[in-house]
């Protein structure tokens, strides 16, 4: 005699609030991901820019490697979101290939023009390494998605996409933990810089195993047909 088997029900409070986590994730990730195009009208004397010296601005080379960075990473940060949709994956499964593709080949694109601009950093040796590290760690966590769907391991592709996302959103972090930096700790801009630079991706790699445990648990990765 079989038990029938009921799925947990979630409680309307659970449900509001993990609804209301992703609306956050996906307009903080709309807004940043649009905020590369303030830099085609731009001006040296304000923001970011601001600290870099002529010299450097007029270097072609370092100038290619960051404008490619910062237009690919905000593509992939518009972009990206939408590969988490459930119902996009199940109805219309050739429009999440498409975007998967545009996606990881945007970030490895984006990471590597990074790890360049990351040698001209700001802050000195702390801040390079820093971007140096997010750059490493946002192309090789991409590149074993990619290489996890090419062999069709589906949990491990979701595995190391949570990652990839996280790091890909460490353009909206950076740009959260600064003000609170600045503000808690009463840290000059050039001071709390070179923190940012490391607590911004690292944070959000935490925050990533977090979700992974919490939605695969302790299973064990299993090879999916496609």
């Amino acid at each position: 005699m079989s038990i029938a088997t009921r799925k947990p029900t979630i409680s309307p409070f659970k449900k509001f609030t993990n609804t209301s986590f992703w609306v956050l994730i996906v307009l903080l990730a709309i807004a940043i991901g649009l905020y590369p195009l303030t830099f085609l009208d731009v001006n040296h004397n304000e923001g970011l820019l601001s600290h870099k010296t002529p010299k450097l601005l007029a270097n072609t080379f370092w100038s290619v490697a960051f404008y490619t960075h910062i237009s690919l990473g905000g593509f992939s940060l518009l972009i990206g979101w939408s590969l988490f949709l459930k119902k996009l994956r199940v109805k219309k499964l050739h429009i999440h290939r498409l975007v998967g593709k545009v996606y990881i080949i945007a970030v490895l694109l984006s990471s590597v023009s990074g790890l360049i601009a990351a040698y001209y950093a700001t802050g000195g040796w702390i801040a390079k390494t820093g971007f140096a590290g997010m750059s490493i760690a946002w192309f090789i966590c991409t590149y074993i998605a990619y290489k996890a769907i090419r062999n069709k391991n589906i949990q491990q592709h979701e595995r190391w996409m949570i990652r990839s996302y996280a790091v890909t959103f460490t353009g909206v972090t950076f740009r959260l933990w600064m003000p609170f930096l600045i503000i808690a700790f009463q840290l000059e801009f050039l001071e709390a810089y070179p923190i940012d630079a490391w607590i911004s991706w690292i944070a959000n790699l935490f925050v990533a195993q977090l979700i992974i445990r919490k939605r695969f648990g302790k299973k064990k990765t299993k090879v999916v047909p496609v």
